[in-house]
């Protein structure tokens, strides 16, 4: 089983032990066993595993993919409004505009609000022994901002 199986399942999973034990606990009340209270907390710390673990579905997005795009890391992002990602040495031009989209496809849409932000892809070229001057390959843009809905 991968990481996101195992992730997509884990609320049922919690949900179903939270189950078993409830009815566990209710059996423990009812014929008076000293580990009833222990058994409410197990009972209780379960569903909330449940619970998180489906909030935490809601919000988690896997990456996109984009045909081409070669990895390029991110070197700098100054939170909001450039990021510029880093080209390996045999990084081919044809590979800069679909990295370009895939780097720009992959930012979360709450995490720069109100933000016009550029994205750049370069490389360095060593001018001396201590120097590298940056070259950019590509750039591309992408806004943030909020449509507003008018009433017709």
């Amino acid at each position: 089983m991968s990481f996101f199986e195992l992730l997509k399942s884990t609320p049922k999973i919690f949900g179903v032990i939270g189950i078993i034990l409830f009815f566990i606990t209710l059996i423990t009340f009812f014929f008076d066993f000293k580990i009833k209270f222990r058994l409410t907390g197990a009972t209780i710390f379960s569903f909330l595993l449940s619970l998180f673990s489906w909030a935490f579905l809601q919000s988690y997005i896997e990456n996109v993919k984009v045909d081409g795009a070669v990895y390029a890391p991110i070197v700098y992002d100054n939170g909001t409004n450039l990021i510029i990602a880093k080209a390996n040495k045999d990084f081919q031009q044809i590979s800069v505009k679909p990295t370009l989209e895939q780097i720009s496809l992959n930012l979360k849409r709450g995490s720069r609000s109100g933000q016009k932000v550029k994205i750049k892809i370069r490389s360095l070229e060593k001018v001396s022994e201590d120097i590298s001057k940056p070259i950019i390959l590509g750039e591309v843009e992408k806004s943030f901002l909020m449509q507003s809905k008018t009433d017709d």
